[in-house]
């Protein structure tokens, strides 16, 4: 079960309530789950008994004993339980996290965007860019210049502008201006910052800090780790690696239970240190594939690309972390086993996610780096 199909089994149950008169309550348009603020609360959270609580006139907890009382038995939720002031938290079955990846490889580059069609890089008119458009019935023929345009947009305020456009669209939030992004001219300081920093560096700079920070210019683009910029490009370029070296030893990627680190594979000490388990690692890892898809609606309306940037950081980071705890390729002397085929299968979806989101930035996604 992904968090989508949750989220539509709560609003199920809900409804049903409803109607058979449990709860007295207008059925709202959406249910809200997220991850638990910490571990051990299951796999998903939701205030939804909070929510409905006062239009039902009821303690929250006594909703919420309504709703898990309908949730429980429901296909791919195996406990429902209520906790603190009245919220429900969540553990789905065995095949939930297999479910999710074999989502995200099914979708592909369509994985979080929810518009009619797939919006890549050239779907929007970016800096510098002058599409051919005849006016149409949702666009004015152009009258010439504004008489008083007013002061010249700084690089940032034009990629955060092209950006957030493709950010709408993904999400399927109709824009303030329309969804249009009228072309405009590279303004000059983003030509010397691309200069100085190259295209992904550049816009990975200017889009990172949230509208109230300050956008902070590194002397030189630096290509280790250490750069966030550089290090989730990376981990999209290394799942693709683990594809075709996964290829050359004779297996291919399939969904399943990733497992726990086998007999013979060394737990390397990377980003984690030791100090995560596998289990949290992993953990860490689905729930950030599967929110994919409302951090980008949440960008979208809080008209915050710099969302997007963080939430591909925490992905990045998240894969490293499992990847150095759960080989994905056999380690010396193993065959290829039913394992490594769900761990590739894991990987190839966070490197989908990955490619999404640094398309949807306007910032290369490289097969090799």
């Amino acid at each position: 079960m992904t968090p989508a199909e949750l989220s539509r089994t709560v609003l199920r149950s809900v409804r049903g309530a409803v109607e058979e008169q449990e709860l007295s309550v207008p059925v709202p348009a959406r249910i809200v789950v997220q991850p638990p603020p910490r571990p051990g609360c299951g796999d998903y959270a939701s205030n939804v008994a909070l929510q409905l609580a006062r239009q039902a006139g009821r303690p929250a907890r006594e909703v919420a004993e309504i709703l898990r009382k309908r949730l429980i038995g429901s296909s791919g939720i195996t406990r429902v339980e209520i906790a603190g002031p009245g919220f429900l938290n969540f553990t789905l079955g065995d095949g939930a996290q297999a479910a999710l990846v074999r989502e995200v490889l099914a979708q592909g580059a369509r994985y979080g965007d929810r518009s009619a069609r797939g919006v890549g890089a050239g779907d929007v008119a970016g800096p510098g860019s002058s599409p051919d458009r005849e006016p149409g019935p949702d666009r004015e023929p152009d009258r010439g210049p504004d008489p008083d345009p007013g002061p010249a947009p700084s690089a940032r305020d034009v990629v955060v502008a092209e950006v957030l456009a493709r950010i709408q669209a993904a999400a399927g939030v109709a824009a303030v201006d329309g969804g249009q992004a009228a072309p405009v001219a590279t303004p000059p300081d983003l030509t010397a910052l691309i200069a100085r920093l190259g295209v992904d560096e550049a816009r990975w700079v200017l889009l990172r800090p949230a509208a109230q920070d300050p956008v902070r210019v590194p002397e030189r683009p630096v290509q280790r780790e250490s750069n966030p910029r550089f290090r989730v490009q990376y981990a999209a370029a290394r799942a693709r690696a683990l594809r075709r070296y996964a290829q050359e030893l004779g297996f291919g990627s399939e969904p399943g239970d990733v497992g726990a680190p086998a007999r013979g594979e060394a737990v390397g000490e990377g980003p984690s240190d030791g100090s995560v388990s596998a289990a949290q690692s992993l953990q860490t890892f689905h729930t950030l594939l599967a929110t994919y898809p409302s951090a980008i609606e949440t960008a979208a309306r809080l008209r915050a690309p710099d969302r997007v940037v963080r939430h591909l950081e925490a992905t990045a980071d998240a894969f490293f972390r499992w990847h150095d705890v759960c080989p994905p390729l056999p380690v010396g002397e193993q065959k290829p086993l039913a394992v490594h085929r769900a761990r590739l299968a894991l990987a190839e979806a966070g490197g989908t996610v990955l490619a999404n989101g640094l398309r949807l930035l306007g910032i290369s996604a490289p097969e090799h780096l």
